[in-house]
């Protein structure tokens, strides 16, 4: 079962409370978990953050609950709603990637398939055949009954929207419900609401996106689908981050081909040498994915979420010390660090918490952390 599904719907006071954590500055989706997991609730972490963050020497400020509501009242006058991962209408596809975002920010029409889904994504200079090939790819997805994802970029991700605005299109955001980016692309944004498409993001509103955050909006295309296609990307894009994560989630990739002597068939081309399936329709997309229940899938056995901590004693300065030298920029698979630190996974989940808090380590693929650049 997927980490928050059978649970009871949050009462008002909990989803409150969820709210005022994750907006709380050094929050991201897996600390948001570690603290549940070690405190029970996430009421019982707000009240513990005050003397965990005085041990980092770097106090949060915790958000507050008139501005948890000031939130809610506003994401109404966007049509939108908040939606935590124990209710019924959260992604079913997100509950099985690493770091899955506990709350999400959604405004939707109710009759979209979200388990029938594939990403589109590429160039946002895209070539006129790029943006021909993506209408061809799209439509022909949509008929079969797929719901297509992807980031409301410039160039192939604006084809595809506008190609399934009738069939049905899900669009992330790397920003709050108002700072639509690019800006040009909100009339856009307005359609798909309009055909009973939706629109989310894990950003709070007002959040103007910024270029570390369009990763993570990648992160949520990929999570979202249950594979990924690359028309056209450069051999360093925003496109080949997503299938790079789509790989992580252990999603389908597939990629057109192109022409050796563009610079936006380089990304494509080389993903194909690496693995990903040459496609040249929806056909060789459909004979993959096919109309199988998403639910049967093996990937879906897999449970990303960490260990309840248990009760340990406060960490002692010397393992601060031992478990930051044994950090760095690469990332490492926390059973290796307690390995290789020699102290407790109890000790150690505490003193990754701290770090956490304190803004000094990262996340990635689920267990992995580094320290920050």
């Amino acid at each position: 079962m997927p980490p928050d599904q059978g649970v009871a719907a949050l009462d008002p006071v909990t989803r409150l409370a969820w709210l005022r954590l994750l907006r709380t500055e050094n929050i991201g989706p897996a600390t948001f978990r570690r603290l549940l997991n070690r405190f029970g609730s996430a009421q019982a972490a707000l009240e513990a953050l005050p003397s965990l963050t005085r041990r980092t020497g770097r106090p949060v400020r915790i958000t507050s609950q008139s501005e948890a509501e000031d939130e809610i009242a506003g994401l109404s006058r966007y049509g939108a709603r908040l939606v935590t991962s124990s209710d019924a209408d959260y992604p079913s596809l997100l509950h099985y990637i690493p770091a899955a975002p506990p709350l999400i920010t959604m405004a939707s029409g109710p009759n979209l398939d979200w388990r029938r889904t594939v990403g589109i994504v590429g160039a946002r200079n895209a070539s006129a055949a790029g943006v021909k090939m993506t209408r061809l790819l799209a439509t022909d997805l949509g008929e079969a009954g797929y719901t297509i994802v992807s980031g409301l970029a410039r160039g192939i991700d604006a084809a595809a929207h506008k190609a399934t605005l009738l069939s049905g299109t899900i669009a992330v955001l790397a920003g709050g419900f108002d700072k639509i980016y690019p800006t040009e692309n909100i009339p856009l944004a307005h359609d798909i609401l309009d055909n009973g498409g939706a629109l989310l993001t894990e950003m709070p509103l007002g959040w103007e996106p910024r270029a570390r955050d369009f990763p993570r909006r990648n992160r949520l295309v990929s999570g979202l689908s249950l594979g990924v296609v690359v028309v056209e990307a450069a051999k360093r894009s925003g496109s080949l981050i997503t299938a790079r994560l789509a790989l992580e989630q252990n999603r389908d990739v597939f990629a057109v081909p192109g022409s050796p002597l563009d610079p936006r068939a380089e990304g494509g081309n080389a993903l194909i040498q690496q693995g990903a399936k040459l496609i040249t329709g929806a056909a060789d997309i459909l004979e993959t994915l096919g109309s199988a229940d998403p639910s049967r899938n093996a990937l879906f056995d897999r449970d990303w979420e960490p260990d309840s901590v248990p009760d340990a004693p406060p960490p002692s300065d010397d393992d601060k010390t031992r478990l930051l030298a044994a950090l760095s920029v690469t990332p490492i698979d926390v059973d290796e660090l307690v390995r290789q630190v020699g102290i407790s996974a109890a000790t150690m989940q505490m003193l990754l918490l701290e770090l956490d808090l304190a803004g000094q380590i990262e996340w990635s693929s689920g267990q992995l952390v580094a320290l920050r650049d």
